[in-house]
C-alpha cells in the first residue's frame, strides 16, 4: 500500500489538472470542480488497489480475526478461575503462577499482561 503513495500522488495531481481545465472549459463552480475531482480520484484509487491487490482492509485482517478468539479465550480464563466448581482447581489456580504473578485468581495490578498484549498486536497491524 505505501508503494502506490508516489503513483497515487502523481495521478492526483495530472487528474486536478485535467479536472481544473476541463471545468474552465464547461464553466464548473468550485464546488463542483472539487465533486468531479474527489469522484474520480476514489476511481483511480480502487482501480490500483485492484491492479495490485493491496487493498487497505487485508492489512486489518488479521486484528479482526484475533479479537473474537482473544475475547473468547479471555472469558473461558475468567471463567475456569472464577467459576471453578472443584476446589482443587482453585487451589491450582490461586497457588500456581510465574514470574510477577503468582496467584492467578488475581487480576494484574502491575497492568504488565495488557500491555504487552496491546503493544504486541500494534506491532503486528503495524509490520
Amino acid at each position: 500500500l505505501e508503494n502506490l503513495q508516489p503513483e497515487i500522488k502523481k495521478l492526483a495531481e495530472r487528474l486536478r489538472y485535467e479536472v481544473s481545465v476541463r471545468g474552465k472549459q464547461l464553466g464548473w463552480s468550485e464546488k463542483v470542480a472539487r465533486f468531479h475531482f474527489k469522484k474520480n480520484l476514489r476511481r483511480i484509487i480502487t482501480e490500483l488497489y485492484i491492479r495490485d491487490n493491496c487493498h487497505p482492509f487485508k492489512a486489518s485482517l488479521l486484528v479482526w480475526v484475533q479479537i473474537p478468539m482473544w475475547v473468547c479465550v479471555s472469558l473461558a480464563l475468567r471463567n475456569c478461575s472464577v467459576g471453578a466448581v472443584d476446589s482443587g482447581v482453585q487451589e491450582q489456580f490461586s497457588a500456581g503462577g510465574a514470574l510477577w504473578f503468582t496467584d492467578l485468581t488475581a487480576p494484574d495490578s502491575t497492568w504488565i499482561l495488557p500491555v504487552s498484549l496491546g503493544l504486541v498486536n500494534l506491532l503486528i497491524v503495524e509490520v
